[in-house]
């Protein structure tokens, strides 16, 4: 579990083992509190590894003497460098999710403002469209790019 370091942090008690269910009001403090900690966990994990593999570019710099094995090395470090943009886009979202819970808008779909599914939220913290609005948005798209 997440240590609680922010002073909007809460100190709502989970149970162990506790899931968002429908049979609850949506986006009560508990189901506030779950995300809050799965999203905090997520961007603790990403930061880590991070890290990680900060220090291991770090120490394999140049250390191929075979021109072939340089070659694969920096393909393999472009690629390692563009996963972490990704996870960098990524604790963004983070971290929006994490204001709209401090702001009572979590779960909420920006389109329609109806709630965001509980199984959806699980899979996906940092969605913020419904399912519907979603598949709306993506076939919007596939027509734009047919163009």
């Amino acid at each position: 579990m997440a240590k609680k370091t922010d002073a909007s942090s809460s100190s709502i008690e989970l149970p162990a083992g506790y899931k968002p269910t429908t049979k609850e009001p949506f986006m009560n403090e508990r189901q506030q509190e779950y995300f809050r900690r799965k999203l905090e966990a997520w961007k603790e994990e990403i930061i880590r590894e991070s890290k990680s593999t900060i220090e291991t570019l770090q120490s394999d710099v140049g250390t191929q003497p075979d021109i072939a094995d340089r070659a694969s090395a920096e393909t393999d470090r472009s690629l390692e460098l563009r996963a972490r943009d990704r996870q960098r886009k990524l604790i963004s979202k983070i971290d929006s999710a994490l204001r709209r819970i401090d702001e009572g808008t979590y779960g909420y779909c920006e389109e329609t403002g109806e709630p965001i599914s509980l199984k959806r939220l699980d899979a996906r913290p940092v969605a913020t469209l419904s399912l519907e609005a979603q598949e709306r948005h993506e076939r919007s798209e596939r027509v734009h790019r047919d163009d």
